[in-house]
């Protein structure tokens, strides 16, 4: 049944053009179609920065209203009401009545869902009292048309006292009235939609008196959440309490009595401008297509097909363009070097370049994850996820969302932290983050076939069951047990206020909107491109200077020794550079710091080689292997017989192997726990804006590693 609508293109109140808007926030319910109202008005002038001193993401962008008038759009977190549940909501609240502050939106624009327009009004009508200037997007026309809702818009216009637009954002239908609308200069409605009960009035009159408001709902506002509103000084926050205290003020009865007058008058207007006729009795498509993909024994198994493709995807499509990136890192040093020479060339080639190619050869990665997590989140099928996992995960203190992450992190740790950012609330999503490391990336796959192969023999049981598969098998289960206990662990540690609550809507199923998977990508890629990557590059260049310098004259020499032996050994060039680099390392910064940290590793089986392998792989786990092949002087460090036939032949002090099972399961542990990895450091600074959760990890993670690996030591040698 087609949706009726008497106004296709309500005019705004008869007010002359003046100045163009220059803040409007958009504010709605989650799955209101808020983002990709976003993404059509602000297309790729997007940025995202963070809000004064909250961990939360803000995303603005610049719409061009006319040829001659631009906007600065400010997306706000999708909430439910202005009364918070979480940290990203707050932030609505701190950008809304701060009276004083200087980037507080002119106008807003409140998204709501035709086809439910009964819960989405109950957000629009509490900042309708607040007395901002809004315009209702009446979005989603499609799917209210789909359902046999009419609507009634120059009626619903009328009684709610703003303009409003019916649009179907994804397509674009609606964007141009839009914005012509917003162009103009808007005024508040005079539509009051709720009235401070009489037994409040006298906390409201001192509370308005007190911070000079004009407004009866924003100073009972201020009683319900002064405790959450950054610009109150601690003075003002101990006179509100007082003040609710001697008025026997109770903000959640008092919450859920406004609510209900609320809903009471929604009713009222909803029934005049809203009539739905009633679809056919049989069961709709989306609701036959849920009992499978959410069944407790099919839901389970289709998701786990999801991410055995996805995580197929990861490692075997990013394989090539990674190739590519890396061959094109390394033709364009080769080029370099073959035609410049010097230290400030040797810098540029082995310190930017090549910390420059450890940036960029992560975002195929990065790409191909967020475009399925994009198309998984455009169809539908993502809430259904995370309402499956909730159940679960929530014993462990994580979410429903948790989940994506988690199996992302078994391909890399980088995509898997910044897909974390689909969790609303901040205590679910700050464990997530913290804990996703632990999962077996791919790049511990070089340290784990090395290591492996070498300790463990390579048999079979039952004739298809290889014993080195099970190891490393268990090494990715060892992974996931400890991401869970650890989070289990920091549920109790990290005492938040707020309390983790699940509440989702399903919303239909949908072809994904593409230009929406796009900009999700490109806006991913870019991300950690500009954020991580300045401070991988600047560890690379540090990393490189401590390799290639040393202290005293001793690096220098170092070369004449390795040369003098070669010629004693008659080894060949090859060898005999391969011993020149391994002199030079031992006489570098990185060198002696290797021999400084001896000490303190030696308990865990390793010297002062597996120290420089340790500090070097800090850049990256997976140079962990071509460390040890400079180390050892063993040529290509892809060529894991030879460097399995080395490790095997190297010997200690006392002439006995020095690769035992006790040392190298000592290693297998040491990367499974470990935080060794500067990208993932980074982008997690860059997530939780905040030194203090990637130092906590290191400092977590480390210990983990090194108690871990003392125990596998001691218990086996």
């Amino acid at each position: 049944m087609a949706v009726t609508i008497e106004a296709e293109a309500p005019e705004a109140k008869k007010v002359p053009v003046h100045q163009p808007v220059a803040r409007i926030a958009l504010i709605g319910n989650p799955n209101s179609g808020k983002t990709s109202l976003f993404n059509q008005l602000t297309g790729l002038n997007q940025k995202v920065g963070n809000f004064p001193g909250v961990t939360v993401d803000k995303k603005t962008g610049i719409s061009h209203l006319t040829p001659q008038l631009k906007a600065q759009i400010i997306d706000l977190p999708g909430s439910y009401s202005l009364y918070p549940k979480s940290l990203d909501e707050r932030v609505i609240i701190d950008l809304l009545y701060d009276p004083v502050l200087k980037n507080r939106p002119d106008l807003v624009i409140v998204t709501a869902d035709a086809s439910n327009l009964k819960r989405n009004l109950l957000l629009f009508t509490q900042l309708a009292d607040l007395r901002i200037p809004a315009v209702l997007a009446l979005n989603m026309m499609d799917v209210a048309e789909t359902e046999g809702v009419k609507i009634d818009i120059e009626a619903l216009q009328r009684d709610l006292g703003v303009p409003v637009i019916p649009m179907n954002a994804r397509k674009g239908i609606g964007i141009a009235a839009l914005k012509i609308l917003v162009s103009q200069q808007l005024s508040a409605t005079e539509v009051a939609f709720f009235e401070v009960p009489a037994n409040l009035r006298p906390t409201v009159e001192q509370i308005k008196e007190r911070f000079s408001l004009n407004n009866d709902y924003l100073a009972l506002h201020y009683a319900h959440q002064y405790k959450h509103l950054r610009f109150l000084s601690e003075e003002d926050k101990v006179w509100v309490a007082q003040l609710l205290e001697a008025q026997g003020f109770r903000s959640t009865t008092e919450q859920a009595n406004e609510t209900i007058a609320r809903y009471v008058r929604i009713n009222e207007v909803l029934l005049d401008v809203v009539r739905v006729e009633k679809a056919k009795e049989e069961e709709k498509f989306s609701n036959k297509l849920d009992q499978i993909l959410t069944h407790r024994v099919y839901g389970y198994l289709i998701f786990m097909g999801l991410l055995f493709l996805v995580f197929q995807a990861v490692f075997a499509w990013a394989s090539y363009p990674m190739d590519l990136i890396d061959e094109g890192i390394a033709a364009l040093n080769g080029l370099i070097q073959e035609n410049f020479s010097g230290p400030l060339i040797n810098l540029l080639t082995e310190g930017v370049i090549a910390g420059l190619g450890g940036v960029l050869i992560f975002i195929p990665q990065i790409a191909i994850l967020f475009a399925f997590i994009a198309i998984l989140e455009e169809t539908g099928y993502m809430a259904r996820v995370t309402f499956m996992m909730d159940k679960i995960m929530r014993k462990f203190g994580l979410n429903g969302k948790s989940v994506v992450p988690l199996i992302s992190g078994v391909a890399c740790a980088v995509p898997a932290v910044m897909s974390a950012r689909t969790i609303e609330n901040w205590k679910d999503r700050m464990i997530t983050i913290f804990v996703t490391p632990l999962m077996s990336c791919s790049a511990r796959i070089p340290v784990y076939t090395v290591l492996i192969a070498l300790v463990v023999p390579e048999v079979y049981y039952f004739g298809f069951m290889n014993l080195q598969g099970i190891v490393l098998m268990g090494l990715y289960l060892l992974g996931f047990l400890s991401a869970i206990l650890s989070a289990l662990l920091l549920k109790v540690l990290l005492k938040a206020r707020e309390r983790s609550y699940f509440i989702m809507e399903f919303p239909v199923y949908r072809m994904p909107r593409w230009k929406n998977v796009g900009l999700t990508i490109f806006e991913k890629s870019k991300a950690f491109v500009m954020e991580a990557g300045k401070i991988i590059v600047a560890v690379s260049i540090i990393l490189w200077v401590m390799a290639s310098y040393g202290p005293g004259d001793s690096f220098e020499r170092a070369e004449e020794r390795a040369v003098a032996e070669a010629e004693v050994k008659g080894l060949g060039e090859e060898q005999t550079d391969n011993l020149i680099a391994s002199y030079q390392l031992e006489s570098s910064y990185a060198g002696k710091f290797g021999q400084a940290i001896e000490p303190a590793i030696r308990p865990l089986g390793y010297d002062w080689k597996i120290g420089i392998a340790l500090l070097t792989s800090f850049a990256a786990r997976e140079v962990f292997v071509g460390t040890i092949s400079t180390i050892y002087s063993i040529g290509e460090e892809e060529n894991v017989t030879t460097i399995k036939d080395k490790l095997m032949s190297e010997k200690d002090a006392d002439g006995n192997p020095f690769f035992t099972p006790a040392r190298a399961f000592s290693l297998l542990i040491f990367y499974a726990f470990a935080m060794q990895c500067i990208s993932t450091l980074a982008i997690v600074r860059r997530e939780t804006k905040s030194w203090t959760w990637p130092l906590a990890q290191l400092v977590y993670m480390t210990g983990l590693a090194y108690v871990s690996a003392f125990a596998v030591f001691q218990l086996m040698s």
